[in-house]
């Protein structure tokens, strides 16, 4: 994912709800519940691990058994030394105390307690692209050292491959034409990785990376669940009875579930986004431009999808009077800039959400070259009295305008090749006039026009108007 683009905004859940579901994970509960056991006769190995001998008194307070156990509780206790919770005193004598964090699970704000959660995350994520520790032992060489490239792993390879899952079920989740709340298949997560988005049908051997990337995602998604990011149905067990062959390719729903399904938890929404921003990367929250001015929610808000442009306006607007809101939003749409098209149909948008109470504030910018036909628009809407009639200069110039502001938003989509076509239609002479239309993005639109008209007669009409408008902008 690039880091110049903003992500869609995600819609997190308060922060205190967020804080009650991390306390209530295994991940955090199980170290808060060892950190409070531990004392001063604890004891910890060279690695800071706790010694063989306190692991079933480790078992019986976490209430753990069977073969796992011993896993858990290592994963709890690095969680817990990681995060703060337990502090080792004397690494020589291999004594620990309660760490300063502890504290913040009971007597800390909810953001504290978030803090805590995610720096056991952090922990968790890491040991998830560690292969079996096993094979480390067997792989370890005579310096006491691990020879990755006899396990066939790369750490900073595995940790990228995991990374990207984790960004592309984030960026799943919270595009608009994704999933939403619902599951993604762990096929889907992992084709993701591996399929080149310009390849038709899939090779053998891409089939093949696919299917083993199915198998690590579903050992990592495993450990992963109880951090309490994601809610994960694991692969079916009888598909992979057979270890000398891949799995079936799914053929319905009901088989693509036996295939693992993932989904981004609030809490894991949360933490994603965390960790997307210490990457240095624009992951943006609805709400966040509540409190800013309205030059910095039009502009913030230009590459929002609809749905999340609203609700983010809708936030904005809550905070202010309908008036004092319509005024501040107006004087904000108004540039030559590149952005402005934009910028004013976002404004527009905003004011639709606005009652009557605004009125007061189109009328005092009918005149305006700029906003007097945004406002005429408003104001016929509603049902106003005296609107007056725009000027045919007006007009053109709020249709290159708007135009512009749809090529800005969504490309050469399918909506607006069907404003196009009913312009060129409605208007006999629209491009003899639309040329001379003084609107820094008059050229522009017409280029588009001529790019997005399926008649090739039109087309060419819009393309010489084009033509014209650069060479009245170069004159």
């Amino acid at each position: 994912m690039s880091d110049s683009s903003p992500l869609p905004p995600v819609r997190l859940h308060p922060e205190a709800e967020l804080a009650r579901a991390a306390l209530s994970t295994p991940l955090l509960s199980r170290a808060a519940r060892l950190a409070r056991w531990a004392g001063p006769g604890t004891r910890v190995d060279s690695g800071g691990q706790l010694v063989e001998e306190q692991l079933p008194a480790a078992a019986e307070l976490l209430g753990l058994s069977g073969e796992d156990a011993a896993a858990h509780i290592g994963e709890a206790w690095r969680v817990a030394v990681d995060a703060g919770l337990v502090e080792i005193t004397d690494a020589e004598a291999g004594t620990v105390a309660a760490g300063e964090e502890l504290a913040l699970l009971t007597a800390g704000s909810p953001r504290d307690v978030l803090a805590v959660w995610l720096s056991g995350l952090e922990t968790v994520i890491a040991d998830a692209t560690v292969p079996d520790l096993d094979g480390l032992v067997d792989a370890l060489d005579e310096g006491g050292e691990v020879d990755f490239s006899s396990l066939g792993w790369n750490p900073e390879a595995e940790a990228e491959f995991l990374d990207g899952v984790l960004g592309n079920l984030y960026l799943l989740t919270v595009s608009e034409d994704g999933p939403g709340d619902g599951p993604v298949p762990l096929p889907a997560l992992a084709a993701s990785m591996i399929v080149p988005s310009d390849m038709g049908e899939p090779t053998n051997d891409v089939l093949e990376k696919v299917s083993d990337a199915m198998m690590r995602l579903d050992d990592q998604f495993r450990m992963l669940e109880p951090a309490g990011i994601v809610e994960y149905r694991p692969v079916d067990e009888a598909l992979m009875a057979d270890t000398d062959e891949e799995p079936a390719a799914p053929v319905d729903e009901t088989d693509v579930a036996r295939y693992g399904m993932v989904r981004l938890t609030p809490l894991g929404a949360y933490g994603l986004r965390a960790r997307l921003l210490e990457a240095g990367l624009r992951a943006p929250a609805v709400g966040e431009l509540a409190d800013k001015g309205a030059d910095v929610l039009l502009d913030g808000t230009s590459g929002f999808p609809p749905a999340a442009a609203q609700a983010e306006t809708e936030q904005w607007l809550a905070r202010r009077e309908p008036l004092a809101a319509a005024r501040e939003l107006l004087a904000a749409a108004r540039g030559t800039d590149t952005g402005g098209p934009l910028r004013r149909l976002r404004c527009q948008q905003a004011l639709s959400l606005v009652g009557a109470e605004a009125e007061p504030a189109l009328r005092e910018v009918l005149d305006d070259p700029e906003l007097g036909g945004l406002a005429r628009v408003w104001l016929s809407e509603r049902g106003a009295a005296d609107v007056p009639a725009p000027s045919q200069e007006l007009v053109f110039w709020l249709t290159v305008d708007t135009v512009a502001a749809q090529l800005a938003a969504e490309g050469n989509s399918e909506e607006l090749q069907a404003l196009v076509e009913g312009l060129a239609r409605q208007h006999g002479g629209f491009f003899a006039t639309a040329w001379r239309v003084e609107h820094p993005a008059t050229a522009d639109v017409l280029e588009a026009m001529g790019r997005l008209h399926p008649d090739k007669k039109v087309a060419k009409e819009a393309r010489k108007a084009a033509f014209k408008a650069r060479s009245q902008q170069a004159g």
